[in-house]
């Protein structure tokens, strides 16, 4: 492709923002391999691994979620936008209007999907995110490394029964994070995180 790098997995997690401008360009098959192999590296409960990856690219697939999208999105969107007025906050609901407008142009999406498997002798729907969330946070940093850009949404749960007809979901699988991936339109930049010494405590609180 020309755009892959690789880097040092701290400068990935300090630049790794959330990326809503996205370029129409495909991602290679090889590099959706990596970021779901890092993916699935990732710590799970009792190591069950319950989870599924997957990979949406079908444009008319994503016509139909992204039609249902906008049809639920566009007046909550309008709403929280204008109850924020911070730059920060413009800059956010733009992006994520940007986002879902042009949802059929993002390249690929990931959903990460999980079974209802622990503990084994009494599985748990509460623990599915246990293995889910720590699995999409390694595609995430594993996909910065390679160049691309990811964000993670919520847009699934406001069409949850379309997103599941699509994809073809089982009942009994759980979606739990829907993630945009491309190669970024805009450039990286480090995260805007508290300082580690508001939130860090040593031995007690």
């Amino acid at each position: 492709m020309g755009y892959e790098t690789s880097m040092d997995v701290f400068e990935a997690m300090e630049t790794c923002r959330a990326m809503r401008h996205l370029k129409p360009d495909p991602v290679a098959e090889e590099s959706i391999r990596k970021v779901v192999h890092a993916a699935t590296r990732a710590s799970n409960p009792g190591n069950s691994q319950g989870w599924e990856f997957v990979v949406l690219r079908d444009t008319e697939a994503k016509s139909r979620i992204g039609e249902a999208l906008r049809e639920v999105m566009h007046p909550i969107i309008e709403g929280m936008a204008a109850d924020d007025s911070s730059a920060s906050g413009r800059r956010m609901y733009a992006g994520v209007k940007h986002l879902m407008d042009g949802f059929e142009a993002v390249p690929v999406y990931i959903f990460v999907c999980g079974h209802v498997v622990y503990p084994p002798q009494n599985p748990l729907k509460e623990l599915v995110p246990a293995a889910l969330y720590p699995a999409s946070q390694n595609l995430i940093v594993a996909a910065r490394a390679l160049g691309l850009g990811t964000t993670f949404t919520t847009f699934h749960m406001m069409v949850e029964p379309v997103v599941r007809e699509v994809l073809g979901l089982p009942d009994e699988l759980e979606l739990g994070v829907m993630i945009a991936m491309g190669w970024p339109d805009r450039p990286f930049g480090l995260v805007k995180r508290k300082p580690v010494d508001e939130v860090l405590h040593w031995d007690r609180w």
